[in-house]
C-alpha cells in the first residue's frame, strides 16, 4: 500500500517552491512537455476590438497549452501596437487653432444633424378620448374616490371628515354585501334556502372593518372571514360555545368586552329578505334592483346617524361615565344657553368657587408664587380674583403664577400673554439679583431659570415679529445680564488709580477637564478653540451665558431691533446696556461687538450725531450717554480698539467744547454724556491717543477747572452728576500727564511715535490744581461741603502723584524729602499689609515691594536700633521669673533675630526664586503701573482669579518643599535627597516668620493660628531628618515658644485648606513614630495639641492607636513650657479616654521616667473621677474589664 503511494505521488508533477532555481523551472517544463499530460487550464486569445470583429480581417488563432512548441519562446519583446485615436490627438505648432476647434466640436447641431426620423406613415392614428377626470387627479380635501356627500348629521351640522370617510367605507361594505347576496340568490330555489339563513349569517362583521387590508377587494376578504366564523359558530354546540365564551371571558379586559357589547347593540340591523317581495313579470328583474339601492340608502343613512357611537378616538375603549347629577353641578344649565345641549363637567368645574387658601403656616416645602411684579406671594395669603392672579393649574386656591406656568405661558399664542409672562420674569430676575428671595426660597432663582433654558426661551422670543413680545424679552435679558448697581460702582472707581482698568467680567465656574485627553500627548490635545467650537449651544450656556448668546446671534439679532425695528427708548437704553455687558465680558466679545456688521455704525449715526434738532420727538437722532459709555467699554479692551473709535474725533470736540447746558439737552443727559465724553477721551490718552485734542480744546479744559473749586451746594439734584464730570475731567488730566511724560523716551526704532503733547503742556495746570487741592481740605471744616471734597481730595492726589512721578523722571534732578526717612517703619508695615490684597494687573507692584521695601534693612528700623538685645533682656528677665531650668534654645531668639537680619538680601532672593512664574506678568503690567501710555496694550486687566498672593505667602517656600516632598514621598527623603538648596530656603522661611512674629505680628494676622501650626508642621513632614539641621532646629524653637504664648490658639477650627486638623495630627503623630528618636523638638510638637481644652479625639489616638510612641515622649515639664494646668484641668469627662489611662497606667505602658508630662495629666485624670464620684462604682467596675 506504501509502495503504490509512493510510486503515484512520484508519478505526479512537483509544485514549484520559492527556492528553485531557473534551471529547475526549465527541466520540470521540459518534463511536463514530454510526458504528454493535458493542461489544467486553456489560454483562448479574445479578438482585438480595435481591429474589426473576430470574422473579419487577418485570422485569428486560438493557442491551446498541449499545441506549445518544445522549444523555449523568445525573450525579444514584441513592438508596441499602434492605438487608433493617438494619431488624432497629436497636434503641431503650426496647425490652425479654429481647424482644430473645428474638428473637436461637440455642438449639438452636430449630434441633431445625424438625427434620421422614423417612416410613421403606415402607423393609425387614433383621438383621445374624453374623459371626466382631471389631469392630473385632483384631491379633495373632504371627498375622494371612495367617499360621499353626507348629509346633515341630526344635531344640525354638517358632519367631520372623519365621519364622512367612515360613513363611506360603510357603504361601501353594504353594496358589497347586497352584490353578493343578489347574485348568490337568481332562482326562487335559492330564495327559498336564503330565507331559512340566521339574521347573523347575512349581515357583516360589527369588529373587523378591513379599513387597513391594502387591495380592492378588502371588503370581500373581510366577509369571508366573517362567514368562516360563522360556519365554526354552526359547527359547534351551544356547550362548547358558552365553554369558549368563558374562556375568553377571563383572557380579556373588561373594557374590551364592554366596548364589543356596545358595538353589537349599536350595530345595523339585517337586511330583510328579497323573497318577500311580489313574483310577477315586472318584478323579477326590477325588484332586486329597486330592494338593492333602498336597503343601501338606509345602511348609509344608519351609519352616519351612529357616528358618534361609532367613531371613537383613542378613548374608545374606556367606559361612558353617566352624567352627573344636576345638583352636583357647580351652576344649573339652561334650556336657552348656547351651546349647553351637551354638557362638559371639567369645564363646569371651573366655575366653581375656589377653595379656601392655607391659614396656618408650614414647615413643608411649597411651591414658590409670584406676581406680576415679581413679589413672592405667601402661601397664606388671601388675594381677591379681579386682580388676575388666580387660574386653574395646580393648586388653584393660590394667587400667583409659578415659573413653570410662567415658562408655558411664554409659549401661548396669546401675544398678550407671551407678554406678560416675559415681563413677569423680567422682574423677578430684577429682585433676584437684588437678592430679596436669599432669606424666602431654596437655593438660586437665577441659577434654577439658566437651567430650565431661560436663554433660549428669551433668544426666541428675540425673533418674535410683535413688538411689544420683543420688547418684553429686551428686558428681560437685560434684567439678567445688567447688573445696575454693579455698573454704577464701576463708573464711581473709574477716577481712582488704575480705575480705567477693570477686570473682565467672566464667570467664576472653571472648566472641567475632559476626560478624552486623559493620557494623550501635549500635541494630540484639542486646543481650547477647537473644544470650543465643538460644543453645543447647549453646553456653552450652561457655563457661560453670555457666550451662549453669542454663539445664537445675538448680536445681528439686536443690530436689526435698532436699524429696522427701531423700538421705544426703553428698548433702545436696554439693548445699549446689554451690549455694554457683553463688551465687558473679555476683550473676544467686545471684538465680536465691533465686528458685527453695520451695529457700531448704527450706534453711532443713530446715538452720537454730530448734529441734533432740539425738537425732535424721538430718540434716535440725539445723543445718548448709554451710547457713548458703549463705546468708552469697547475702548478699554485694546489699543486697536479705541483707536478704530476715536478715529472720528470731531464727536468729542462738538461735545466738549460747549457747557453742557448749552448742548440743546436735558440739564440730566447733557451731564452725562459730557462726563462720558471726558471718560472715553481719558482711555484714549491711557493709549496715547486723541492728546492732539488736548491742545485744541485747552481753552475749554481750563474754562472747566476754573468751575471745579465752586462745588454746587448739597441740596442740588444735579450734584452728584457734576461731581462725576469734575472726577472725570481730572482723570482725563492724569492720563494726559502720563502721556506727556513719556515724550522723550519715544521715537525709537521699537518705540511707538512720540505723543503730539510734551511736558511744557501739562507743567501749568498743577499750580492752579495744588490751589485747588487746599481749598478743598479747608473745606473739610464745613459740614454743607464736607462730602463733595472727600469725593475730589482723593483723585487730586492721584494726579499730583502721576504728576511728581513723571517729573522724576524728567532730566533735571528732584530733591527727597528727608521727612520720608522718619516713617520707614510705617511704610514697612503698609507695605506688608497691601502685599496680599493686591490682585492681577499689580504683579510689577508686587514685585517692586518685595524688591525695594519689604525685605529692605533701610525699612526695619528695630534691625539696626537695638531690637534684638531688647529681646534678649525680655528673655533674661523671663529667667529670673521662672528660676527654673529652661532649654538652651529658649533664649537664643535675640541671636536668631540679629542673624535674620544678616541675611535679609538672601531672603528677598528666596522669596523672588519662588515668584519667578509671574515674571511675564510683571512685564505686561509694568508700563500700566509706571504710565508708559504708548506702550498699554489693553486696559482690560487680567481674570480675576484671586489676589497675586495668598495671604500666608510668607510660609510659601516650605509649602513649596512639602508639595514637592512631602507629599509625594511620605515625608521618608532625607535632607541630602531634596533638592538642591531646599535647607537653605526653608532656614530663609524660617528666619522670615521669626522677623515677622517678633516685630511685625499685625502683619500675619490675617493668617490664623491654626494655620501657622499647621504650616509650621510641613518642617517634620516634608522630610525625615530635615528638623534635625541646627539652623532649623533652632528656628523653630523659637516659633514654637512663639506659638504656645497664644491663647487664641484653636486647633478645632479647622485650617484652610485641609478638613480637619485631626487629619494633620494624624500624620504627625505617624512620622514622629517613624523618624523622630524621640527629638525634644518634635516630642513638644506632638504634645502640644494634647492639652485638655482640645478635641479629645487626638488623645485617643495616643493612647489607643500610637500606645507605643509613649516610650520616646521624654519631654519635661520645663522644657515644654507649657503649664501643666493646661493638661490637667479641667477633670476628663470622655468615659474611653479614661479606660485607656487607666490601662495605660496599670499595664506599665505610661511611665513616669518615660513620658512624664502624659503620666501627670493622666494620673491626675484618673484620680479626679475616680474619687470625685461617689455614685461611679459600676463605672469603674466597668472599667477594669
Amino acid at each position: 500500500m506504501f509502495n503504490v503511494l509512493f510510486v503515484s505521488l512520484t508519478a505526479m508533477l512537483r509544485r514549484p517552491k520559492p527556492t528553485d532555481s531557473e534551471a529547475d523551472l526549465l527541466r520540470e517544463q521540459e518534463h511536463f512537455l514530454t510526458s504528454g499530460a493535458p493542461s489544467a487550464a486553456s489560454v483562448v486569445r479574445r479578438p482585438d476590438k480595435r481591429r474589426g470583429e473576430a470574422g473579419e480581417g487577418e485570422g485569428r488563432t486560438v493557442l491551446l497549452n498541449a499545441d506549445l512548441p518544445d522549444q523555449l519562446p523568445s525573450l525579444t519583446p514584441a513592438p508596441p501596437k499602434k492605438s487608433r485615436f493617438k494619431a488624432s490627438r497629436v497636434t503641431f505648432e503650426d496647425e490652425d487653432a479654429e481647424e482644430r476647434l473645428d474638428r473637436h466640436d461637440t455642438h449639438i447641431s452636430a449630434v441633431l444633424s445625424r438625427i434620421v426620423e422614423r417612416d410613421t406613415s403606415s402607423t393609425p392614428i387614433s383621438l383621445p378620448a374624453f374623459t371626466g377626470m382631471a389631469f392630473p387627479k385632483v384631491l379633495h380635501r373632504s371627498e375622494t374616490s371612495n367617499q360621499v356627500k353626507a348629509p346633515l348629521s341630526s344635531a344640525g351640522g354638517k358632519k367631520s371628515i372623519f365621519a364622512r370617510q367612515i360613513a363611506a367605507q360603510k357603504l361601501k361594505e353594504c353594496k358589497t354585501t347586497l352584490h353578493s347576496l343578489s347574485e348568490a340568490a337568481p332562482t326562487p330555489e335559492t330564495t327559498m334556502d336564503t330565507d331559512q339563513l340566521e339574521p347573523a349569517a347575512v349581515s357583516g362583521p360589527r369588529l373587523v372593518s378591513g379599513q387597513g387590508l391594502q387591495g380592492p377587494d378588502s371588503s370581500g376578504e373581510t366577509m369571508r372571514i366573517h362567514m368562516e366564523n360563522q360556519a365554526k359558530l354552526q359547527a359547534m354546540s351551544q356547550s362548547e360555545i358558552l365553554e369558549e365564551q368563558k374562556k375568553l371571558l377571563f383572557q380579556l379586559d373588561p373594557r374590551l368586552v364592554d366596548f364589543v357589547r356596545s358595538r353589537k347593540a349599536q350595530s345595523v340591523p339585517s337586511f330583510p329578505s328579497p323573497s318577500k317581495h311580489p313574483k310577477d313579470k315586472s318584478g323579477t328583474e326590477d325588484p332586486p334592483v329597486q330592494d338593492v339601492s333602498r336597503e343601501s340608502g338606509s345602511c348609509s343613512a344608519a351609519v352616519l346617524c351612529q357616528k358618534p357611537q361609532e367613531v371613537k378616538m383613542e378613548g374608545e375603549e374606556e367606559e361612558l361615565s353617566a352624567p352627573p347629577p344636576a345638583e352636583d353641578l357647580p351652576v344649573k344649565p339652561q334650556k336657552e344657553w348656547v351651546h349647553m345641549d351637551k354638557l362638559e363637567p371639567e369645564k363646569l368645574e371651573w366655575l366653581r368657587d375656589l377653595p379656601e387658601p392655607r391659614r396656618k403656616g408650614t414647615k413643608k416645602a411649597m411651591q414658590a408664587r409670584f406676581d406680576f411684579a415679581g413679589t413672592l406671594i405667601p402661601p397664606t395669603e388671601d388675594l381677591p380674583t379681579h386682580l388676575g392672579l388666580h387660574h386653574h393649574g395646580e393648586e388653584p386656591e393660590r394667587a400667583g403664577y409659578s415659573l413653570q406656568e410662567l415658562f408655558l405661558l411664554s409659549r401661548s399664542q396669546v401675544i398678550q400673554q407671551r407678554t406678560l409672562s416675559l415681563s413677569t420674569l423680567a422682574n423677578i430676575l430684577s429682585k433676584a439679583c437684588a437678592g430679596e428671595y436669599v432669606s424666602v426660597l431654596k437655593g438660586s432663582v437665577t441659577s434654577t431659570l439658566l437651567d430650565a433654558g431661560l436663554l433660549f426661551l428669551l433668544r426666541f422670543a428675540l425673533d418674535d415679529s410683535v413688538e411689544g413680545v420683543m420688547s418684553a424679552a429686551v428686558h428681560a435679558l437685560k434684567a439678567l445680564l445688567v447688573c445696575a448697581e454693579d455698573e454704577e460702582c464701576l463708573d464711581c472707581t473709574f477716577s481712582w488709580f488704575r480705575g480705567l482698568s477693570s477686570f473682565p467680567l467672566l464667570p467664576s465656574a472653571q472648566e472641567e477637564e475632559d476626560e478624552e485627553d486623559e493620557g494623550l500627548d501635549e500635541s494630540m490635545k484639542e486646543t481650547a478653540k477647537e473644544k470650543e467650537e465643538r460644543k453645543s449651544d447647549h453646553e456653552v450656556a450652561r457655563q457661560d451665558a453670555v457666550k451662549g448668546l453669542l454663539k445664537m446671534k445675538l448680536l445681528p439679532r439686536l443690530r436689526y431691533i435698532l436699524e429696522v425695528v427701531r423700538p421705544s427708548p426703553r428698548v433702545v437704553q436696554d439693548v445699549l446696556e446689554i451690549l455694554t455687558r457683553i463688551a465687558r465680558h473679555s476683550s473676544s466679545s467686545a471684538t465680536q461687538v465691533l465686528d458685527c456688521p453695520r451695529l457700531m455704525e448704527t450706534v453711532m449715526s443713530e446715538f452720537l450725531p454730530t448734529s441734533w434738532s432740539p425738537s425732535s420727538q424721538s430718540i434716535y437722532g440725539l445723543p445718548l450717554s448709554s451710547a457713548m459709555k458703549l463705546l468708552r467699554v469697547l475702548a478699554t479692551s485694546g489699543r486697536h480698539a479705541c483707536a478704530r473709535l476715536v478715529k472720528s474725533i470731531s464727536r468729542l470736540s462738538h461735545l466738549l467744547s460747549a457747557e453742557p447746558n448749552e448742548l440743546l439737552l436735558e440739564p440730566t443727559e447733557s451731564l452725562r454724556i459730557t462726563t462720558e465724553a471726558y471718560r472715553l477721551w481719558a482711555v484714549a490718552a491711557g493709549y496715547g491717543q486723541a492728546c492732539k485734542l488736548y491742545i485744541d480744546l485747552y481753552p475749554a479744559l481750563v474754562t472747566a477747572l476754573q468751575s471745579v473749586h465752586r462745588l454746587p451746594p448739597a441740596s442740588d439734584p444735579l450734584q452728584p452728576l457734576q461731581l462725576q464730570r469734575f472726577l472725570a475731567l481730572l482723570s482725563l488730566l492724569t492720563q494726559v500727564t502720563h502721556t506727556a511724560g513719556c515724550h522723550q523716551d519715544s521715537g525709537g526704532e521699537e518705540c511707538p511715535p512720540p505723543p503730539p503733547v510734551s511736558w511744557g503742556h501739562v507743567t501749568g495746570l498743577q499750580t492752579s490744581l495744588m490751589g485747588h487741592l487746599k481749598g478743598f481740605i479747608k473745606n473739610l471744616d464745613d459740614p454743607l461741603q464736607k462730602d463733595g471734597s472727600l469725593t475730589l481730595i482723593p483723585v487730586y492726589l492721584v494726579y499730583l502723584e502721576a504728576y511728581y512721578h513723571q517729573l522724576s523722571r524728567q532730566v533735571f534732578p528732584v530733591p527727597l524729602d528727608s521727612e520720608i526717612a522718619k516713617h520707614a517703619s510705617l511704610y514697612h508695615q503698609v507695605a506688608l499689609v497691601v502685599l496680599p490684597w493686591l490682585l492681577p494687573g499689580s504683579e510689577y507692584l508686587v514685585h517692586e515691594l518685595l524688591s525695594t521695601i519689604v525685605f529692605s534693612k533701610d525699612f526695619i528700623s528695630e534691625g539696626h536700633s537695638g531690637g534684638p538685645e531688647a529681646v534678649e533682656l525680655g528673655e533674661l528677665k523671663l529667667h529670673e521669673e521662672t528660676q527654673k531650668d529652661t532649654s538652651p534654645s529658649l533664649q537664643t531668639v535675640g541671636a536668631l533675630l540679629r542673624e535674620a537680619c544678616v541675611q535679609l538680601p538672601s531672603i528677598r532672593g528666596c522669596f523672588l526664586t519662588h515668584l519667578a512664574h509671574l515674571e511675564s506678568s510683571v512685564i505686561v503690567s509694568r508700563d500700566a503701573l509706571l504710565g508708559h501710555n504708548p506702550w498699554i496694550k489693553s486696559h482690560l486687566l487680567p481674570e480675576l482669579t484671586g489676589p497675586i498672593l495668598p495671604s500666608d505667602w510668607p510660609f510659601l517656600p516650605l509649602l513649596s518643599l512639602y508639595e514637592q516632598s512631602g507629599v509625594s514621598d511620605g515625608g521618608g527623603l532625607a535632607v541630602e535627597e531634596l533638592p538642591q538648596g531646599a535647607l537653605q530656603a526653608v532656614t530663609h522661611c524660617l528666619q522670615w516668620l521669626l522677623l515677622l512674629e517678633v516685630w511685625r505680628e499685625e502683619a500675619l494676622k490675617v493668617v490664623l493660628p491654626v494655620a501657622k501650626f499647621a504650616r509650621l508642621s510641613c518642617v517634620f513632614l516634608c522630610s525625615s531628618d530635615l528638623f534635625l539641621e541646627r539652623p532649623v532646629q533652632r528656628l523653630t524653637w523659637g516659633l514654637f515658644r512663639l506659638s504656645t504664648k497664644l491663647d487664641s490658639l484653636d486647633l478645632n477650627v479647622p485650617p484652610p485648606g485641609l478638613a480637619s486638623f485631626q487629619d494633620l495630627y494624624s500624620a504627625l503623630v505617624s512620622q514622629y513614630e517613624a523618624v523622630s528618636f524621640g527629638d525634644r523638638l518634635f516630642s513638644c510638637w506632638v504634645l502640644l495639641p494634647l492639652q485638655r481644652r482640645y478635641s479629645t479625639t487626638m488623645r485617643l489616638a495616643v493612647f489607643g492607636e500610637h500606645v507605643g510612641m509613649l516610650r520616646s515622649l521624654g519631654v519635661t515639664l520645663e522644657q515644654l513650657s507649657i503649664p501643666i494646668e493646661r493638661f490637667t484641668s479641667p477633670p476628663e469627662d470622655s468615659l474611653p479616654l479614661l479606660r485607656l489611662y487607666f490601662r495605660s497606667l496599670v499595664t506599665g505602658t505610661l511611665k513616669r521616667s518615660w513620658c512624664p508630662v502624659l503620666y501627670v495629666a493622666a494620673l491626675s485624670h484618673v484620680n479626679s473621677f475616680i474619687f470625685s464620684q461617689d455614685a461611679a462604682a459600676q463605672v469603674q467596675q466597668h472599667l477594669t474589664h
